[in-house]
């Protein structure tokens, strides 16, 4: 047998690296635009862009695997912010634009992180205060300010050229936060090895137009921005919304000739909703892909018929992003309606399986992973991390079932199961039998204290505009759909569900307001 070689032989490729050779093959390219009469770069002059901030950093005395926060929004400026990190070999670590100052604060300090990045177009209050608690030993602007240095300003007369930079493929590239919906935020670390798998995931089995125009209507600073390197290794276009309408969506989707996007379930729902959706031509579109939450089959089915066959699901999640699984827009068949309710098929690369508590193989299990795509761990978490991978396996904390063909079927968040007089009940399938009623736009199903059956089931709805239901009629709805069991006890109508910052529903907030006291939590 030859000795065994060095193991640098087998290293994966860098963010870095695939990033410079979307530079080179396009160079005068339309890269980035950004929303209404803003900015349009080609590839060379985001590059140059991007070099001259990285030489900022480096004369603030920055360093390679250094810790940058970046709080912005969908600007062609924060978008150079985050490759610069990227091609310098910074740890980035988003800052929602919509978290609290306390969680952002807390994050800059488990984090470590060396500087901030805050674009004060929109964050210029929330910058201030975060800089007045001297968390950080640099603040930068995106722009003038009365605080920090003016990263712009600063950067605008350096040299734009390459940057010879020593980025390694067992560097940290990021540290996402979860968000905290199950007490404090866990700083998720991931190394090269899970960015470029699941760059590489996207390229390999997602079903891309033959021509990339990708408008990011979710924040740059998450799933947004996972589709930024893809976009620009086919020589597409990223074109940026700062803050989504369904108005707004629809007219940049005409104008720019839009062909592919992602959204979360309620911003799809909005776009069904909108009496704007049929005035604007929107056929350019090719590839609506989404995700980061279910989506009730019986609204899919009305996307489907308003939009058409455009549709493509993803899953993962923050410790094993974007690619888990991914369900084709051919999969989207009215034909087999029952795989309207699947995530797709696991990708390859990934090893998927539904497991019990004692990690055996069970039909209807956690769904647990393994591959590269996998996180490294929770920063400076060894008891949470031994937790997530308990049995050598990632812990979704999504139950699911797998069907004959493959498909996978998430029943529920493991958290969200409600257990009603010792019965299993999913809330997902409670909240897919309501979107069927015509009279329902989105609901949230949870367990409520009950004194005799530990949990009841509770529906919380909002109704379509102008629509009435009586509660019993929905109860009846789902009793004679899903049996007694699965039925709501009770049903409150509001004008709106508390959404999370990623535009999920906050079942955390409906659930407080009912176990507030209670000895047992919930979620």
């Amino acid at each position: 047998m030859p000795p065994p070689p060095n193991p640098a032989l087998y290293q994966t490729s860098t963010f870095a690296e695939l990033y410079r050779s979307a530079f080179k093959a396009f160079a005068h390219r339309e890269a980035l635009v950004a929303s209404g009469a803003g900015p349009r770069l080609t590839y060379r002059q985001l590059e140059q862009q991007c070099h001259r901030m990285v030489r900022c950093f480096q004369a603030l005395g920055l360093q390679r695997q250094d810790g940058i926060a970046v709080l912005a929004t969908n600007r062609p400026e924060s978008v150079a912010t985050i490759i610069a990190a990227h091609l310098m070999g910074l740890v980035y670590t988003p800052l929602h634009p919509l978290g609290s100052e306390e969680d952002q604060a807390f994050i800059l300090v488990d984090a470590q992180a060396k500087a901030l990045v805050v674009d004060v177009q929109r964050h210029a209050e929330r910058g201030l205060a975060l800089a007045q608690r001297q968390l950080v030993p640099h603040v930068l602007t995106l722009g003038p300010a009365a605080y920090g240095t003016d990263l712009l300003a600063a950067s605008s007369g350096l040299d734009g050229s390459d940057t010879v930079l020593d980025v390694q493929p067992d560097d940290i590239v990021k540290i996402a936060y979860s968000g905290g919906t199950t007490g404090q935020s866990k700083g998720i670390v991931h190394h090269q090895r899970t960015v470029v798998t699941s760059a590489l995931q996207q390229l390999a089995c997602w079903e891309w137009p033959e021509q990339v125009r990708f408008l990011a209507a979710t924040p740059v600073s998450h799933a947004a921005g996972a589709m930024i390197l893809t976009t620009f290794l086919q020589g597409g276009a990223v074109h940026l919304l700062e803050r989504f309408t369904p108005a707004g969506f629809l007219q940049a989707v005409a104008a720019e000739r839009i062909t592919t996007t992602f959204l979360v379930p309620t911003q799809i729902y909005g776009l069904l909703d909108a009496p704007e959706l049929g005035a604007h031509d929107i056929a350019s579109l090719r590839l609506v892909l989404y995700g980061a939450a279910p989506m009730a089959p019986a609204r899919l089915r009305q996307a489907l018929d308003r939009l058409g066959p455009v549709f493509a699901q993803v899953y993962g999640q923050a410790e094993a992003p974007m690619t888990i699984s991914y369900l084709r827009r051919d999969a989207h068949d009215l034909a087999h309606p029952e795989r309207l309710g699947s995530c797709g098929r696991s990708l390859p690369g990934n090893q998927v399986r539904l497991l019990d508590a004692d990690h055996a193989e069970v039909p209807v299990g956690e769904l647990c992973v393994r591959g590269p795509l996998v996180m490294s761990g929770y920063l400076d978490r060894p008891q949470e991390t031994a937790k997530a991978f308990a049995g050598d396996w990632l812990h979704t904390g999504d139950m699911a079932r797998r069907d004959a063909d493959g498909y996978l079927y998430l029943v529920d968040r493991a958290k969200d199961m409600i257990i009603s007089g010792g019965f299993n009940v999913y809330s997902s399938e409670v909240e897919s039998c309501l979107a069927q009623h015509p009279a329902v736009a989105l609901s949230a199903v949870i367990g409520v204290p009950h004194p005799k059956w530990g949990e009841a089931v509770m529906a919380v709805v909002v109704l379509k505009d102008g629509a009435r239901v009586e509660a019993a009629e929905l109860i009846a709805h789902v009793t004679d759909r899903k049996g007694v069991v699965q039925a709501p006890k009770v049903v409150e109508f509001v004008d709106a569900l508390p959404l999370t910052a990623l535009d999920k529903v906050d079942k955390k907030a409906l659930r407080a307001r009912y176990w507030a006291g209670q000895a047992r939590q919930v979620g």
